[in-house]
């Protein structure tokens, strides 16, 4: 099956078009042959199938593939006929009225029905989809008929990329080691005193050693990365706009995942009033008369920490002698929505994480993720020696941009690192705790960033994300610093006392 366009609509006349029968008939055959077929291979272009005549109009049926669509096409046949028709015959064409538009589409796997805009009916057949737009001139001249295509073929990629293996490959993996400690980390922690559950879903309150356990990793990621390979400290904002999620892409799909922010519609206190005393007198907080009183979402809370940092670049060009840029934020943290349900320290909706950024050529790009797995691979080998593996992936948000695949020689893509949790058992899942990403030009053209030179811009990024270093160091080291290795020993020092309660 292959991609296949519909139109049924018909171009509404300011007189009755019957005495340029001969014409309209003359110039349809001709644009079939040349008009409509433009730019598109030979036998792939638009064709009238049909045509007919109304007292105040021409009704028409295109179809087509995917080169000159029939969205299109309607318009490349209406300004010729509105040429020929005004000169000769004085007959105005006034518009375009669609009866009907549908699109074939090819797909393997069938796909629950689309909520979107301007789609009427989605039907899966043998084969393909079916999808009848509902859309008029207006839609057609803004392409939205090309964006819902788009669309529909990303949701058939992602249905296609879900099923398969090929989007994890191993790259390498440290010898297996003998872990005596067997406990899930977190009940650990939380039978030592060392940390509590937070008010909020998939939130944690730690306590002074496991607080101190943070900061060493801290230490480590900026004596041993950060200040030998010259990344310098930034603050990135935590409450991320709308703006910046559609220059960086995540605007496409990161609604379930993320916490909304809505300002007040005024800090009048007066308009605040009947929620206060609400309160006052019922002790019950009026989250439904709160929700009437605030504004829409203005963006949301930091998801992916570095997108906000790409602000303080955008639109500017970069000199050739300071490239590449790196740097790092860990000034707040972020917050997700996890789906499938939190879990321990490890699946958190708020988390704490040292994220790193670096721009510059594809070359100096590439070199700078090599570095960082380098120093990765002396952390984590000698300092906590832990057992891990790292395994190149395909992200799903740059596979349906088309960024990336896994054939050989791809440099866009990320590397996980993962570790073995001893207390899921030897077929347990291994825990993913660190990665390094190459997003090639994907935010420099978000954000308009260019170089002096004009050499195509790049960028990495890698997020430490502590809670998941605590978990992995815990999970395979356990509590007791006397199990812990020499080298984090003398780094961490003596771990604080915890407080104590009667």
């Amino acid at each position: 099956m292959e991609l296949q366009f519909k139109l049924k609509a018909y171009f509404k006349t300011s007189a009755d078009p019957a005495p340029a029968k001969d014409a309209i008939a003359a110039h349809i055959e001709e644009a079939n042959n040349s008009l409509l077929t433009k730019g598109a291979p030979e036998g792939q272009g638009a064709k009238v199938t049909e045509w007919k005549l109304g007292e105040d109009r021409i009704e028409l049926v295109l179809e087509s593939g995917r080169y000159v669509r029939v969205h299109d096409a309607i318009f490349r046949l209406k300004k010729q006929l509105s040429d020929a028709l005004g000169k000769k015959f004085r007959i105005g064409i006034r518009g375009v009225e669609v009866e009907s538009f549908t699109i074939l589409v090819p797909a393997e796997h069938e796909l629950k029905a689309l909520k979107v805009p301007y789609v009427k009916s989605m039907q899966n057949l043998e084969g393909g989809i079916l999808l009848e737009l509902e859309v008029g001139e207006a839609e057609m001249k803004n392409r939205v008929p090309d964006r819902i295509l788009t669309l529909l073929e990303e949701k058939i990629e992602a249905a296609q990329y879900g099923a398969k293996a090929e989007h994890w490959n191993l790259l390498w993996q440290s010898e297996s080691k003998e872990h005596p400690f067997k406990e899930d980390p977190t009940q650990a922690m939380l039978k030592e005193g060392w940390l509590k559950r937070g008010a909020s879903r998939g939130q944690w309150i730690h306590g002074p050693q496991s607080t101190k356990v943070f900061r060493t990793f801290e230490k480590i990621v900026f004596d041993e990365l950060l200040q030998p390979l010259g990344y310098r400290e930034m603050i990135f904002p935590k409450l991320v706009t709308w703006e910046v999620w559609m220059k960086s892409g995540h605007a496409k799909g990161i609604y379930p995942e993320i916490y909304y922010v809505c300002p007040p519609k005024t800090r009048d206190p007066e308009y605040w009033e009947e929620v206060a005393d609400h309160y006052k007198v019922t002790h019950e907080v009026p989250t439904k008369l709160i929700k009437e009183k605030i504004g829409e979402p203005i963006g949301g809370m930091a998801y992916a920490q570095c997108p906000p940092f790409w602000m303080y670049v955008t639109g500017e060009t970069l000199p050739n002698e300071d490239v590449p840029i790196k740097v790092f934020d860990r000034s707040g943290t972020s917050h997700r929505y996890e789906s499938g349900g939190i879990h321990g320290i490890e699946r958190v909706d708020e988390f704490h994480r040292i994220e790193l950024v670096w721009i510059g050529t594809k070359e100096q790009v590439v070199k700078c993720a090599e570095e960082l797995h380098e120093r990765y691979m002396h952390v984590f080998n000698d300092i906590l020696d832990i057992e891990w593996r790292k395994a190149r992936v395909t992200p799903w948000f740059m596979a349906q941009e088309g960024l990336l695949g896994l054939a050989e020689g791809d440099v866009i893509g990320t590397t996980d690192y993962e570790a073995r949790l001893p207390y899921r058992g030897e077929d347990g899942d291994w825990l993913e705790f660190q990665n390094v990403s190459i997003n090639g030009d994907k935010y420099p053209k978000g954000f308009n960033v260019k170089l002096q030179s004009g050499e195509e811009l790049w960028s990495g990024c890698s997020g430490v994300g502590l809670e998941r270093w605590a978990a992995t160091f815990l999970a395979q080291k356990g509590l007791n610093p006397e199990n812990w290795p020499e080298d984090f020993r003398k780094r961490i020092g003596e771990l604080p006392k915890g407080i104590r309660f009667l």
